[in-house]
């Protein structure tokens, strides 16, 4: 194995938010190789990585990050000696029908990956092994093994509609959902293993990301399936609660920016700064789609917008979701690149190439 090429765990790369970053991160760093875990679940698939499928610093293995003899054989063959941890169960709609297996992958999972990594890289608490504390002379990369942990908004609750009230990485969790409840138990654990362990880790909490690869069930992907394929399109109660909308891509340049560069032990929140209702969204998909693809050429009579239809509210829907991204902007220079009239284009076009196919 080539020492001077450092390996990093990707837990969840064949997600829609893994499968973004992986080749963005192999392009980016020549010096490292990726091991991407991922279980498969109904959520991930290997077809939205068939750019890196041949790449030589690229490994794919299947399996459960609550699996802790696989997780260990992992670090062991491959030397892992960083972590990015996306794996997770993340529709609030399932996470509703079926908690537990909420619980099972995104706290008992990431405890898993966390104590393995602990054990692999400390001696004991506040001390890393030898071997990443003193390095041979060029042949590693001397920062210490870092955990990173991929988590979200809906770990701190819901807003009230004052524009200035926004998620900040001080604000109190308040998870309201099964889902961001497992989500903020993971957060805890990551926090403990800094706290109690010493153990180099960091977490980013993200607003709604929208992009290429998502899977079928979120809502941009099931505006313009459902819209070309002439159906209902399924608006949940009055259709106004808010979301800050965040381009995968820029999510992912955020994430690289925090693995690399954020302070041990720090939150960053990473948010686009792009608040729309949900109905703000469907009329813009709406209006794209009515320009790309003419509703009388799809047999509509008039706008997609005819087909949207309001549907019984999610149980525990959150109102509003704003982050305040001052923090990884200031401290570490991110900015997006996308907003989110430049990025629901090409989202569009993206999702066009794929249900048209």
């Amino acid at each position: 194995m080539n020492r001077n090429i450092k390996t990093i765990l990707i837990t969840g790369g064949a997600g829609f938010i893994g499968s973004n970053f992986i080749p963005y991160f192999l392009e980016k760093h020549p010096n490292c190789r990726i091991v991407n875990l991922d279980l498969l679940t109904y959520a991930g698939s290997l077809e939205n990585l068939r750019e890196v499928e041949n790449h030589p610093r690229y490994r794919f293995v299947h399996g459960d990050i609550r699996n802790r003899e696989l997780v260990e054989s992992v670090f062991e063959e491959h030397d892992i000696e960083g972590v990015i941890h996306f794996a997770a169960e993340s529709h609030v709609d399932n996470s509703i029908k079926n908690p537990g297996v909420f619980v099972e992958t995104n706290v008992n999972g990431t405890f898993t990956l966390l104590d393995v990594a602990y054990r692999r890289w400390m001696e004991k608490p506040f001390v890393y092994k030898e071997r990443f504390r003193n390095p041979e002379p060029g042949t590693r990369n001397p920062e210490l093994p870092r955990f990173h942990h991929i988590s979200t908004d809906e770990v701190y609750g819901t807003l009230s509609d004052d524009p200035d009230d926004l998620f900040r990485e001080d604000t109190p969790y308040a998870p309201n959902s099964p889902y961001s409840a497992s989500k903020a138990g993971s957060d805890m654990l990551v926090r403990s293993y800094v706290e109690t362990y010493g153990m180099n880790c960091v977490v980013t909490n993200c607003s709604n990301n929208y992009g290429p690869k998502q899977h079928d069930e979120k809502l941009i992907p099931t505006i313009i399936r459902k819209a070309l394929a002439g159906e209902p399109i399924p608006i949940y109660g009055d259709g106004k609660n808010v979301r800050d909308w965040l381009y995968v891509l820029d999510h992912c340049k955020g994430i690289d920016l925090v693995y690399h560069t954020g302070r041990k032990g720090e939150t960053y929140n990473i948010g686009g700064r792009n608040e729309r209702t949900n109905l703000q969204i469907v009329d813009a998909i709406c209006a794209i789609l009515d320009e790309k693809v003419p509703p009388q050429a799809n047999k509509h009579p008039t706008s997609y917008k005819s087909l949207v239809t309001f549907v019984e509210d999610r149980a525990g829907h959150d109102r509003r979701y704003a982050i305040d991204a001052t923090k990884i902007e200031t401290e570490l220079g991110w900015k997006a690149d996308e907003n989110f009239e430049t990025g629901i284009v090409k989202t569009v076009e993206w999702y066009l190439r794929k249900y048209r196919e």
